[in-house]
């Protein structure tokens, strides 16, 4: 199945999948939380300022796709991923797809510090490995973009938004992917952006709940 997703329905979809694996106490989502969990400041690239309306239209096309699904337990409707139904990843397959939802291409020294709160991986190598399996889906959800000048390191994007807009992915060698170009410093910066950004997470999860228990009075 062919899936293209517009930016504000992979940051919708990105938003439940995160949530899931981060607060599980307050997942699924009502409208009001998704639309904050969405325009989050931290961990999203770029913020944006989706209104209900657009994320409730982001849901209904999701729900097309049968990747979103609501939830009707209370007076307040609420939104679940069906990601595990229609890809049936495993954890660290779909830590890295939400994290690439979210924040757009990324390197795997990145991935790795990113997706520490829902999947811990040990090496390197691991999101390597993950990231070679969804690459080799039919049809692929991931691909290595060309290197950018200066740098080292290649970065990774999803495809469920089809090609990306920055430039045509290319085949990674194992060369140019191996984790002897991530030095241990660059590892440690990563690691300590990882704390502040779980920090931040915390903090944007405590307001998110808030919201989440605010119900309009009918």
């Amino acid at each position: 199945m062919v899936i293209v997703l517009s930016a504000s329905e992979a940051r919708v979809l990105g938003a439940l999948i995160e949530k899931e694996a981060t607060t599980p106490e307050y997942y699924p989502l009502s409208l009001n939380a998704l639309v904050n969990a969405s325009n989050q400041k931290n961990n999203r690239e770029p913020v944006t300022q989706l209104d209900e309306n657009e994320v409730r239209q982001a849901l209904h096309r999701l729900e097309d796709h049968q990747l979103v699904a609501a939830v009707h337990d209370s007076r307040v409707a609420k939104y679940e991923h069906r990601l595990q139904e229609v890809f049936n990843f495993t954890r660290a397959e779909t830590a890295v797809l939400c994290v690439l939802l979210l924040r757009g291409p990324q390197t795997p020294g990145e991935l790795r510090g990113r997706t520490e709160r829902m999947h811990r991986f040990e090496e390197l190598d691991d999101v390597l490995s993950v990231l070679d399996k969804l690459a080799q889906r039919e049809p692929p959800l991931v691909a290595a973009l060309p290197r950018q000048p200066g740098s080292r390191e290649i970065r990774y994007a999803h495809l469920l938004s089809g090609e990306p807009d920055t430039a045509q992915p290319v085949a990674a060698t194992a060369d140019s992917a191996s984790p002897a170009s991530y030095s241990p410093d660059h590892e440690r910066l990563l690691q300590l952006e990882a704390e502040v950004a779980t920090l931040r997470q915390e903090v944007a999860d405590l307001k998110a709940q808030l919201a989440a228990l605010t119900v309009p009075t009918p």
